[in-house]
């Protein structure tokens, strides 16, 4: 049959021909045969290509001559053959040269190369240029050298990573520096041993690996556990660390100790509690000043209008009983009204030196007459608790409200206990207006206990928790008062269930205290002597009646040799 016109004639080729193009076609590789002294025999055009050499330049050449001179002079290159034909491979990477002197990264495969009857003839050499994944390379390692260099070189936080189980992998200077572990005590541990026992009870580490892994993040704050077991209040952020193929491979956690930010957060916090506080018992006590003083006044001219008429209708004697009523609701007046000025610190006080000490026997008497018989007294004055600089009467009422108050809170009995100690106060420990020598006196009750919504409202006036024939909510506001006008502050803590703990804060005195146990302190000069200032005796049975009551007491029982001259507190209990 006729050829087709249009079909180019390609002559049959050889097995060994069809080899040979093969090889001369590939430019990536140096491709060449050693003889078995390592005498290059043939050049393909990717020797030529890499190395720079002709074959009419390197044929004839030992292959010594692309390795480096330090190499050379090591043997490296008998070595390479040596093992090729012992182990039937030898497998290399490092620096070779061109002919021009410059160096390049090669990977090496020397393979030993036999006839068909299995005698050694020479070698078979690939060799590829493979410089530019090398500076990948090595720009990868770099650039992981110097990250790990970071993460180790953190001690303010702790980096680390998570397996997808959250196991701990690895572990920086930060980690151990803030949680106390060492990478060969935590590596292998679950992370969930840094949390306290009721999170791990509640499940937080689980959730935490479980939002990081659905959300890719997870951020929060809390206590968490170091290897001593103490506590710090840290900031937390989970990342979850995927594969190219968006597989999760673990967690990158980072953990920082935030205690002391947290810390000084809170403090200004209360400070500005405190402020908001302190401005508006000043707003109130003003207003309560002004309006005690005017109503003191409109009840001085009734209770005075009332004694001239009672001059008038002597013989008559309802008449008598309904200007008795006046004179007794003007005298409750004048009693809260004291209260109000009291608060205000507008009350006229006469500080002296005082031990508590000296009277422990007459506060106890004093104290366990209003308490009851199911309310047991523990008073601890010690002898070395400091004088303090205080009006002893306004101090006695103080004591007494705080009494009355405690008895009410303890319906079913209990125990009322007043103790002294001394403290050195520095700025910002009770007040940033308050520092040096105070006497801390508590009085703590195991009653009811006081709501944590109320607890900022107690010394506010008129404020109770109390039934409307309970009280007046005035108790309290004149232990305010007192202790503000005294030069010190008053604290209150309590927890529901568990009773509540007011403790005075009164400033030492430099002066030598008096024996005041058989005298009242005098009236401030000009003065007028009020009804309450006026001592009236009573029997100690008919002042528990009145300290039980909700009306406000007018005078309470004298012990032997020793006169009150102030008015009990109205029971009042916040």
């Amino acid at each position: 049959m006729a050829a087709d016109s249009g079909a180019v004639s390609v002559p049959p080729i050889t097995e060994d021909q069809r080899f040979r193009l093969l090889v001369e076609s590939i430019v990536d590789y140096a491709i060449f045969m050693l003889d078995v002294n390592g005498t290059v025999s043939n050049w393909n055009p990717g020797a030529s290509r890499i190395k720079g050499y002709t074959a009419q330049e390197i044929v004839g050449r030992h292959f010594s001559t692309f390795y480096t001179p330090e190499d050379r002079e090591a043997g490296l290159p008998a070595r390479a053959l040596t093992t090729a034909l012992r182990e039937g491979r030898f497998e290399d990477e490092g620096w070779r040269i061109r002919k021009d002197g410059t160096r390049f990264w090669a990977t090496v495969v020397i393979d030993p190369v036999r006839d068909d009857d299995g005698r050694h003839i020479g070698f078979a050499k690939i060799t590829r240029d493979v410089s530019e994944k090398r500076v990948a390379e090595e720009a990868l390692a770099r650039s992981e050298r110097q990250f790990r260099l970071l993460v180790s070189g953190v001690v303010d936080y702790a980096l680390y990573m998570l397996d997808p189980n959250g196991i701990v992998t690895n572990w920086n200077a930060g980690a151990e520096h803030i949680k106390g572990y060492a990478a060969s005590e935590i590596v292998g541990q679950h992370f969930s041993r840094f949390y306290t026992d009721p999170d791990r009870a509640a499940g937080i580490p689980t959730h935490a690996l479980e939002t990081a892994r659905s959300r890719g993040r997870y951020e929060a704050e809390g206590w968490r556990v170091r290897k001593d077991g103490s506590l710090f209040w840290a900031s937390v952020v989970i990342d979850a660390i995927r594969d190219d193929g968006g597989i999760l491979v673990g967690f990158a956690k980072i953990t920082r100790d935030i205690t002391e930010r947290r810390n000084a957060q809170l403090e200004l916090q209360r400070a500005h509690e405190r402020l908001a506080q302190a401005q508006k018992m000043e707003a109130m006590g003003q207003l309560t000043g002004g309006v005690a003083h005017d109503f003191n006044n409109l009840l001085m001219v009734v209770s005075g209008q009332a004694q001239l008429l009672r001059k008038r209708v002597a013989e008559d004697a309802r008449a008598l009983r309904a200007l008795d009523a006046i004179e007794a609701a003007s005298r409750r007046g004048q009693d809260l009204t004291r209260h109000l000025l009291s608060f205000a610190r507008r009350q006229r006080l006469q500080p002296m030196p005082i031990s508590l000490a000296d009277r422990l026997e007459g506060l106890r008497e004093l104290l366990g007459t209003s308490l009851g018989s199911n309310v047991a007294l523990q008073l601890a004055l010690p002898d070395e608790v400091w004088p303090i600089e205080a009006d002893p009467s306004e101090l006695e009422l103080a004591l007494l409200n705080l009494a009355v108050n405690a008895r009410d809170a303890m319906p079913a009995g209990g125990t009322l206990s007043v103790s002294a100690r001394n403290c050195t106060l520095k700025a910002g420990d009770i007040d940033p207006d308050l520092e040096g020598d105070f006497v801390a006196l508590s009085v703590r009750d195991t009653g009811v206990g006081i709501p944590p919504d109320i607890l900022a409202r107690v010394f506010e006036p008129f404020f109770t928790t109390k039934d409307v024939d309970k009280g007046t909510g005035l108790g309290l506001s004149q232990v305010y008062g007192f202790v503000q006008q005294s030069g010190g502050r008053v604290t209150v803590e309590s927890q529901l269930g568990e009773g509540a703990t007011i403790t005075l804060y009164l400033p030492r005195s430099t002066g030598a205290p008096r024996n005041t146990l058989d005298e009242a302190p005098a009236e401030a000069p000009g003065a007028r002597k009020s009804w309450w200032s006026r001592t009236i005796r009573r029997s100690p049975r008919w002042w528990r009646a009145c300290s039980s009551s909700s009306a406000t007491a007018r005078a309470w029982s004298t012990a032997p040799r020793r006169r009150w001259t102030r008015s009990p507190p109205a029971t009042s209990r916040t």
